[in-house]
């Protein structure tokens, strides 16, 4: 039987269109799912979006729509989004679909039953775009600390979670599992900022605004968002019923999350799991922001465009690419239209597009388009043919650790040496002696298995440009196992290579 791998990204929140931002986490998560699906693991891989609250009900009254077909449109956007970046999703969930609804009021109240819910009246300062309550010691010059806009005073009458119950349990559950958070730095800034000064309990309930779950037993208050959003990734299996399908899937193997969500995940989170008396997630990872010309990329601010444009002018893979390339996966990285396309001009088109097009030119110039296996390596092959076939271990580590980055530049290194190769055994030389012939086939054979290889190893990643290239190759098994099978002769036909990438000229 499989092992299986349960990945989540967060559930974005659809108060307006989404941007690059929630496209960086989605290709992360899309090409973990894709990589351990190729690895042989049975995979469950969940998106979706977080749809009640204040924010939404405010917005919807200005377009004088209700909530729900203000949310539908845009839900309709993000899911054609995700199919033209080639997400491979299983599952988008809504926290308006009614089995999830059913579902967190079955769980709300359970905990209500249990005691770790309680009625009574929340005081507090609340900033509603973040629909997060802050205490008089975190707000900042009486700002909201996560977006720096005006918090407003509320008292209302409020069912809460008794989160102070859980802090001993979370502080030790961080001592014995210390891959729970990662990267280390955000550990250490929960602990620290938030566990270790002493916990409050949870206000899981509002009366101000109506656009929610409403708590079954108490129709006047809605589940607030924390019940109501993190549930997500066990509503989604069937709890509160033990499914085959929730007892098969968690816990989670990896839920990515931006930044600014870690501390829901890694508390919150945690604590109603602990008393649910479930297992908790493997493991949450804490991502950077992608940063606009300095800035963080903002709604409210409109500093972005539409992700499509950049998909239709520069084409799907460069997008996913960058996304994937550029920013070390944990810290912030600076998206710009001028580095994807250097970023596209340097490794896409002359790296990896330059040396497709040309070996197999050559495969079909000098070997009329079938070249044969060879067993005549001499010392200068080594370099290439021994990282060739350690490629894909490396990769494996590179993943397994999250670095998706270092795992590209490990295949890019692969296809550098594979043009510096070229650049050493001269084959254009080697075509004109005739005595050299089976050199040069040797030469174009290893060359070819670089190229397969790389390919191989690229599919989760730019998957469109995989294809194309397996399509040049005349390649069927493209397996992950098929990496040690060497090809006995490449059979690649007469036809010219088109491009995988067009250069780019910049503006």
């Amino acid at each position: 039987m499989n092992k299986k791998f349960y990945i989540t990204t967060p559930i974005y929140y659809p108060s307006a269109e989404f941007h690059i931002g929630h496209c960086y986490t989605t290709i992360i998560a899309d090409a973990i799912a894709r990589y351990k699906r190729l690895s042989g693991y049975d995979v469950y891989f969940q998106t979706g979006t977080d749809e009640h609250g204040l924010k939404i009900e405010n917005k919807a009254k200005e377009a004088g729509v209700t909530p729900k077909e203000y949310v539908d449109k845009i839900i309709l956007n993000a899911k054609d989004l995700w199919k033209s970046l080639n997400i491979s999703y299983d599952y988008f969930i809504r926290t308006t679909d009614e089995d999830h609804v059913k579902r967190v009021q079955e769980i709300f109240k359970k905990l209500y039953e249990q005691g770790d819910i309680y009625k009574g009246e929340y005081k507090g300062l609340y900033c509603v775009p973040c629909e997060s309550f802050w205490t008089e010691t975190q707000v900042i010059d009486g700002k909201c600390p996560d977006c720096g806009r005006d918090v407003n005073l509320v008292t209302e009458e409020a069912y809460f979670f008794k989160l102070s119950k859980y802090q001993q349990k979370l502080e030790e559950y961080y001592e014995t599992h210390p891959h729970f958070i990662e990267p280390e730095s955000r550990k250490n800034e929960m602990l620290n900022n938030f566990i270790r000064p002493g916990l409050e309990d949870l206000c899981v309930s509002r009366t101000s605004f109506k656009w929610g779950i409403p708590v079954t037993f108490d129709e006047k208050h809605v589940i607030y968002v924390w019940i109501d959003a993190l549930t997500n990734y066990i509503t989604s299996l069937g709890y509160p019923e033990e499914t085959e399908k929730f007892k098969k899937y968690w816990p989670c193997d990896l839920h990515l999350v931006g930044k600014e969500i870690v501390r829901f995940h890694t508390i919150i989170w945690p604590a109603i799991l602990m008393a649910l008396n479930l297992p908790l997630p493997k493991q949450v990872f804490g991502h950077g922001w992608l940063i606009i010309d300095g800035g963080k990329i903002s709604k409210s601010l409109g500093n972005y465009k539409d992700p499509r444009e950049y998909i239709n002018t520069y084409g799907v893979d460069a997008v996913r690419y960058y996304a994937l390339r550029e920013v070390p996966f944990g810290s912030d990285g600076n998206f710009s239209e001028s580095a994807l396309i250097t970023r596209t001009n340097s490794d896409l088109c002359n790296i990896l597009g330059n040396l497709v097009s040309r070996t197999i030119q050559m495969g079909i110039k000098y070997f009329d388009g079938v070249v044969h296996k060879s067993n005549k390596n001499e010392d200068i092959d080594a370099y290439l043919t021994e990282y060739i076939y350690n490629l894909k271990t490396m990769v494996d580590s590179k993943v397994e650790s999250l670095k998706i980055n270092e795992a590209l530049e490990c295949i890019f290194e692969l296809l550098r040496k594979c043009n510096k190769y070229i650049d050493d055994t001269t084959p254009w030389v080697l075509a004109k002696d005739e005595s050299m012939k089976d050199r040069l086939e040797t030469v174009i054979y290893n060359l070819l298995e670089g190229i397969r290889v790389s390919a191989i190893m690229l599919q989760a990643f730019i998957p469109e440009t995989s294809e194309k290239i397996f399509k040049g190759l005349n390649l069927s098994d493209t397996s992950f196992a098929s990496i040690d099978e060497l090809v006995e002769v490449y059979n690649l036909g007469h036809e010219k290579p088109a491009n995988l990438f067009e250069r780019i000229k910049e503006d």
